[in-house]
């Protein structure tokens, strides 16, 4: 293993979020954010999908020939997102309605096939278990968030529609955060999820290189401050 756990997930979550930095899987991100429950829900699929995934192609990288080690991977990929899609059918079936074609779509995710042949081939099953983890993590984050913004300027709420994945006990789960809120269909529609997204990439980019100039600097004070030290007479 080449990579610590430590940078497993910070990759994960910051330095290489897939969403963020490798700017991968945007479709179905762009596509099915327009509210927080719409976000959680991809992004629970596609934490189980990368996190399966990941552990079985870890699993065989040993035994799979270079020939056939993509469309393996691409099968074990299809088949984690059938049991994701299995699932929402009979457990959060509303919702799925809601997300269609973007459940399926997962397979052909970037960022899952990425991982798959990147990490998981390479790396024992543990840490390509915290990499599939983490990745899906640092996803479903960024899917949220989105989800919360678009939500909230084109709404007006939070958490509307909440029981349609945890059922009817988070039915009065909606934040009205605006009262008599015109709806603004600008935030809903695609535009308006590239727009946020644009932001949210400014605001991280803005937040690296502050960290980076503060390393540096701190870097300069420490060379600055050090002291040369001579020594005269002779040793015996």
């Amino acid at each position: 293993m080449t990579k610590s756990y430590g940078e497993i997930i910070k990759d994960g979550l910051w330095k290489n979020n897939p969403a963020l930095v490798q700017l991968l899987g945007l479709c179905p991100l762009l596509a099915v954010t327009g509210t927080v429950v719409n976000a959680i829900g991809l992004g629970l699929a596609t934490i189980l999908v990368l996190l399966g995934s990941n552990i079985a192609v870890s699993m065989i990288r040993n035994y799979v020939p270079e020939s056939v080690r993509l469309p393996a991977f691409v099968m074990i990929i299809a088949s984690f997102v059938t049991c994701a899609e299995l699932l929402m059918q009979a457990f959060t079936y509303e919702l799925f309605e809601i997300l269609g074609i973007f459940i399926p779509l997962i397979v052909t995710n970037c960022a899952i096939l990425g991982r798959a042949d990147a990490f998981a081939s390479k790396n024992p099953i543990l840490p390509a278990a915290l990499d599939g983890l983490m990745m899906g993590l640092g996803f479903a984050l960024v899917l949220i968030l989105l989800g919360a913004m678009r939500e909230l300027v084109g709404q007006g709420t939070l958490f509307s529609g909440m029981d349609l994945l945890l059922g009817p006990a988070a039915s009065d789960w909606e934040i009205v955060v605006f009262k008599d809120y015109p709806d603004f269909l600008f935030a809903v529609l695609p535009p308006g999820a590239f727009f946020a997204m644009g932001l949210i990439i400014a605001i991280k980019n803005i937040i690296d290189a502050r960290l980076k100039a503060a390393a540096e600097k701190k870097k300069d004070l420490v060379v600055a401050g050090s002291k040369r030290v001579r020594v005269t007479g002779s040793i015996t």
